[in-house]
């Protein structure tokens, strides 16, 4: 594996290397949850990410405390990131978790530092933060306890259930920060989720994270991503799915159509080759113009969801909205009309 001389862009650490090889730990955990996964712990050299000026992202700092997850998703994204340390895309990606186990003290320093201006901080918008190993390794608690001792503001987006652990810390940041948090409920098609998401909770768990979180006083948003073309898609789906995220309490829903990028193309492409191989042709025909659906198809489905979350009484998220725990504003010429957005945090 590259461990040497792997340098994070646009990091607040210059040039250095974000970690050495003589700073790597494998190891491996003979219990039935960690059975055939490997963790790489790391002693990371900078843990504030600048994201990228080109990205469509509504934020501009990220904390990544895990690279690779076990949430095993056959679309994500960040599958591309794994061969930058020649690790493999697929079940590599899976199965080889790089844990960054120093992550709470770097932050506390970074934030410490008299150049950080205390702007917004985004986690999950790579790998889950609340993915299993998160309950071995406690990166957040301590992640949080930073970000609250600093009144930095922060928000997560997650499909774990893993969070309501730090329920208290979440609240307790609330008082002094800007706090959000986002659960990712693309569908509650159970067989969907069984093939595509195996190694995350089910999407009624998850609704029950966003319901357990509105009873704590900390608004909820759902990332309602990715809704996959000919398998996610059909009206009665989006129906059933935007009436569960209404019931659970949750504060706006935004849909995301499914992107394909390099990496996660592949190994998505691969999957459905052995699942739904008469789909191969309609998906390469879909995405032959790069790593987004149509706009066309995109604005249906944006249209769709949000008039069912008007039907169903919780309306679109504006840009970023979602993020935030103050309520939105209760009248309505104050509110900004809502577009279709495409936005690529799943």
């Amino acid at each position: 594996m590259r461990w040497d001389n792997l340098v994070e862009k646009n990091s607040t650490a210059g040039n250095s290397a974000l970690f050495a090889a003589d700073a790597v730990t494998t190891r491996t955990f003979d219990t039935p949850e960690f059975r055939g996964i490997t963790f790489h712990e790391i002693r990371a050299r900078s843990i504030l990410n600048r994201v990228p000026g080109a990205s469509r992202m509504p934020f501009e700092w990220t904390v990544n405390p895990y690279r690779g997850c076990t949430h095993a998703c056959v679309y994500c994204f960040a599958r591309k990131t794994h061969s930058y340390l020649d690790l493999d895309t697929g079940i590599g990606f899976d199965s080889q978790i790089v844990v960054k186990t120093n992550a709470a003290e770097l932050l506390q320093r970074e934030l410490a530092s008299r150049h950080w201006r205390g702007e917004h901080i985004a986690m999950g918008t790579n790998v889950d933060c609340y993915q299993r190993a998160e309950g071995k390794y406690r990166l957040m608690p301590g992640i949080i306890s930073a970000l609250r001792d600093r009144a930095n503001p922060f928000s997560i987006l997650t499909k774990g259930t893993l969070i309501l652990r730090d329920l208290d810390l979440l609240r307790r940041a609330a008082e002094v920060a800007e706090v959000g948090v986002s659960v990712s409920v693309g569908f509650t098609d159970r067989e969907l989720w069984r093939t595509v998401e195996p190694g995350t909770p089910a999407p009624e768990r998850r609704l029950d994270v966003v319901r357990a979180l509105t009873d704590a006083g900390i608004g909820c948003s759902v990332l309602m991503a990715p809704v996959i073309p000919f398998l996610g898609d059909r009206p009665e789906q989006l129906r059933a799915t935007v009436a569960a995220i209404a019931d659970a309490g949750a504060t706006s829903v935004t849909p995301l159509v499914l992107h394909l990028r390099p990496g996660a193309r592949e190994w998505y492409l691969h999957w459905l080759g052995q699942h739904h191989p008469r789909l191969v042709e309609r998906y390469e025909r879909m995405y032959a113009g790069g790593a987004y659906a149509p706009t066309w198809y995109q604005r249906r489905i944006t249209r769709q969801v949000h008039e069912l979350a008007d039907a169903y009484g919780i309306g679109p998220a504006h840009r970023g909205e979602a993020r935030r725990i103050s309520p939105a504003p209760s009248d309505p010429a104050a509110t900004p009309e809502s577009g279709p957005t495409q936005l690529t945090l799943l």
